[in-house]
């Protein structure tokens, strides 16, 4: 592997350059190590380094040879990556024993004019340290304080706290769980490759600083630990009042190769003898947000945990007896608990205290929900009676046989709505495994009994959807049993509309199926018996009240569905309150998509897969992840995206775009015009409605596509391969990191959404589910801070237990569990949900 000509080096012949030209070798050999398509120019100024080296410390015949051949061997450095790893591991040992043979080591100077120029000055010389100022104290103070009654903390101050942090108690500063913990002992050299990885911590002595003013102004440091260099760049100069060259320091942060070597960005660091490295605990990282930093977090934390030690009442002991065997004793006491969740001795003290945080959050949640759910069920209802021949007749009708799945979910809800409770349920099925034919068969037994149904969906394009295929469904059926169906939504014309109505108040339509148009003043059924609401997670807790009201008297039987898989383990931290059915067959027959990953320089190839499609007379989506360029993100803006495509890629195709900006009107205008063929490409952001049906779309292109989660990844492949046409999902991604590159090949090697859901929240926690229930739940940020379905499963268990013995969680029984657990439900999103 012949290295590329490097830029020749300044040859001055002192100790400082010796330095600087081994180190610049060792800097290069490190982003060799890491590979690359072209490692070729690094090789060379590896070389090129080692050359002007050579003759300033070549002192003996024995140092001589040695840099003789190592340069021999970076000449001819293997092209296997893992043979060429081993070569430069071996090179690194040689070049750290000639390090004693370079003289004493001196702190690089001042280098002159070029610095100015370029905005550059030495930073960080010895100043006088302040005398250290005796840090504040609170006194003791109840967790329910308020935040702002703090001394210092003034409305200014107050602001970002409460508004972007969402602390406005002490107590909401004691259960606010670091992100992270440094462990400032256990550090790694700057010489060791394999553990130069992600997040790391190293200790060294400052050797250098400059503030740079020009562009965005910053500090530039280079830490030395003895082995080799680090680059260290702080985006704010106040670091200078702080720090100096000579001070030896541990740093902690996300290491990246870079110019010049490994390189951290704004890292976490302590000074060697401070207190937070004498304490020998860890140290918490907290997430922040402008005008708060890690110090006075950590300042505010510790002065919190002293002043509320005291006085914190553990709510949890009421319900101890409800608890599952050994639970309470394996639980830290609270105390323990909150100052280990900061400042834990060990990691496993610090998994101990988050365990008990996520038992008692999800205690409560399931407090909640079980109690909801049982309220329901004592609720009036209307027992529908089943006749086994109206079933029969109508699958009889059907072009195609029911999977077990759909079977075992028409069982299970017709055994729901039997009764003269009312049925609350929810059918999770996977993009195409047939929900709508189970909605079908419930309207029609609600038709059987007399009873009217509706089905609101959240778009007008969804409900026309739902209104072809369910009347195509009945259409075999006689004219005495087949369901009268008409259709509402918001560009329903005036006289239609009053039509509709009147035919609604008389019982001469038996399914209504419509937007949130349903749930209008003015729309009155005669008799309400069963409500479908697809996409459930579209429709806020007062909506879909509103709709049920309109029973006469009783509450309907509810159906909810989802085309989102949602890991079992989950659907009972966000259905919890509901009865789950579960679609996980797909009907036989359907073309399976091919799934296919290609990286930067394979675009062409996507590329020629869109026009081939597009010239049999198909259709392509494109999905890019925002709508307006952004320098924090690398990800494609759809409005520039399609523009480029248009104008550079396929100038004789048509092309349009969707994006979250326009209103929901102009979004159904444009799907029905892709809908009517009337251009070839839609590039979209992620506002692609789920469930729109275009069976003439056989290509699904994702930009960017590890940005997204495997659950959403699902979703957009869902779209295309609905017509029965070989249809492709193509995954582009420039540079992926190795988290995303798992989820890539995973969507390759799987198309079951369950499978993928499970993957999902193991890969990226749940955070990505939380939208699929956004109403009538409190917030559950928390649940990223560390979800095991294990103690969700002792959370489940205790909440039935004691609701079992106490419906109502009686106050005088529960006098710290009650109060407690209407302020967890206090903040959920829609105050009706029915929990007192």
């Amino acid at each position: 592997m012949p290295p590329s000509r490097a830029p020749r080096l300044p040859s001055r012949p002192n100790i400082t350059s010796r330095v600087q030209y081994l180190e610049r070798a060792i800097d290069a050999l490190r982003r060799v190590w890491v590979g690359g398509p072209d490692v070729g120019p690094d090789i060379a100024i590896a070389v090129d380094a080692l050359r002007h080296l050579a003759p300033q410390i070549a002192s003996t015949h024995e140092i001589a040879a040695t840099l003789e051949s190592i340069i021999d061997t970076l000449m001819h450095l293997s092209r296997e990556e893992s043979a060429r790893r081993q070569e430069i591991e071996r090179l690194g040992k040689g070049l750290q024993a000639i390090k004693p043979h370079l003289g004493q080591n001196e702190v690089p100077r001042e280098l002159g004019k070029l610095n100015s120029a370029l905005g550059e000055k030495r930073v960080g010389h010895p100043i006088r340290e302040p005398a250290p100022r005796r840090v504040a104290t609170i006194g003791q103070r109840p967790p329910d304080s308020l935040l702002s009654d703090l001394p210092g903390f003034g409305p200014k101050k107050i602001k970002p706290y409460e508004e972007n942090l969402q602390l406005h108690t002490l107590e909401d500063v004691l259960r606010m769980m670091p992100r992270r913990h440094i462990d400032y002992s256990h550090t790694v050299r700057l010489d060791d490759p394999l553990g130069l990885r992600g997040e790391v911590t190293v200790r060294g002595k400052l050797v250098e600083m400059r503030e740079i003013r020009a562009g965005t102004p910053r500090v530039q440091a280079r830490l030395f630990d003895g082995t080799g260099s680090l680059r260290i760049t702080w985006f704010s100069t106040y670091i200078t009042r702080q720090l100096t060259e000579g001070d030896e320091i541990v740093v902690s942060g996300a290491v990246m190769p870079g110019y010049g070597g490994l390189q951290i960005t704004n890292p976490e660091w302590e000074r060697v003898g401070s207190e937070g490295l004498s304490t020998g605990g860890l140290i918490p990282v907290y997430s922040l947000t402008k005008g708060v930093t890690q110090k006075s977090l950590r300042k505010l934390t510790r002065n919190v945990l002293d002043a509320t030690k005291k006085q914190l009442v553990d709510w949890l002991a009421d319900a101890r007896e409800f608890f599952p065997e050994n639970v309470w004793s394996a639980l830290p006491p609270l105390d323990q608990m909150y100052e280990h969740l900061h400042y834990p001795p060990t990691r496993e003290d610090f998994e101990r205290a988050r365990r008990r945080l996520m038992f008692e959050n999800l205690f409560l949640l399931q407090l909640g929900l079980v109690q909801q759910k049982k309220r329901r069920k004592q609720e009036e209802g209307r027992a529908l009676s089943v006749e086994k021949s109206t079933l029969n007749d109508f699958y009889s009708t059907l072009p195609f046989q029911l999977t077990g799945a759909q079977t075992r979910a028409i069982v299970e809800i017709l055994s729901d709505i039997h009764k003269d409770q009312p049925m609350t349920r929810l059918l999770q099925g996977d993009v195409g495994s047939g929900k709508t034919v189970v909605a079908a068969t419930v309207a029609l037994v609600a038709c059987d009994n007399q009873m009217q149904s509706a089905i609101m969906a959240p778009t007008e394009l969804l409900v026309e959807q739902h209104a072809a295929s369910l009347e195509s469904l009945f259409a075999p059926l006689p004219d005495e049993s087949r369901p009268r169906v008409a259709l509402l939504t918001g560009s329903t014309r005036a006289a239609q509309r009053r039509e509709i109505l009147a035919a609604l108040v008389d019982g001469q339509i038996d399914l209504l199926i419509g937007t949130h148009a349903l749930i209008q003043d003015d729309v009155t059924f005669q008799s309400l018996g069963l409500v479908v609401i697809d996409e459930q997670h579209r429709f806020g807790v007062r909506q879909r009240g509103l709709l049920t009201a309109k029973a006469p008297g009783f509450q309907p039987h509810v159906l909810s569905m989802t085309a989102t898989p949602i890991p079992r383990s989950l659907n009972l931290v966000l259905h919890g309150d509901l009865d789950v059915s579960i679609i996980d067959e797909r009907p036989p027959g359907r073309i399976p998509i091919e799934t296919i990953r290609y990286a930067a320089q394979d675009r062409a190839n996507a590329y020629q897969i869109v026009r081939e499609e597009v010239a049999q007379g198909h259709q392509v989506f494109v999905i890019c992840p925002l709508v307006e360029g952004s320098d924090m993100i690398e990800a494609k803006a759809a409005v520039d995206e399609a523009q480029r495509l248009h104008e550079e890629v396929f100038p004789d195709l048509r092309v349009d775009v969707l994006h979250g900006k326009m209103s929901g009107k102009m979004k159904d205008e444009v799907m029905s015009r892709f809908r009517d063929r009337e251009f070839d490409i839609l590039v979209s952001t992620s506002v692609i409605e789920v469930g729109i049906d275009i069976p003439n779309a056989t290509v699904m292109m994702i930009e960017g596509a590890d940005r997204f989660g495997l659950a959403q990844l699902h979703q957009f492949r869902g779209r295309v391969g609905r017509g029965g046409n070989k249809s492709y999902c193509l995954l582009l991604a420039d540079e992926v990191s190795m988290d995303g590159g798992a989820r890539l090949q995973t969507m390759v090697a799987s198309d079951d959404g369950f499978v993928l859901a499970e993957r999902d929240l193991e890969l990226r926690g749940p955070g990505d589910f939380l939208g699929t229930r956004q109403s009538g739940l409190p917030e559950l940020g928390w649940l990223d801070q560390g979800f095991d379905t294990r103690i969700l499963d002792l959370a489940r268990e205790s909440a039935e237990r004691l609701i079992a013995a106490s419906p109502d969680i009686d106050v005088a029984r529960f006098q710290r569990l009650k109060p407690r657990l209407q302020r967890f439900w206090a903040h959920r999103q829609e105050p009706d949900s029915g929990l007192s």
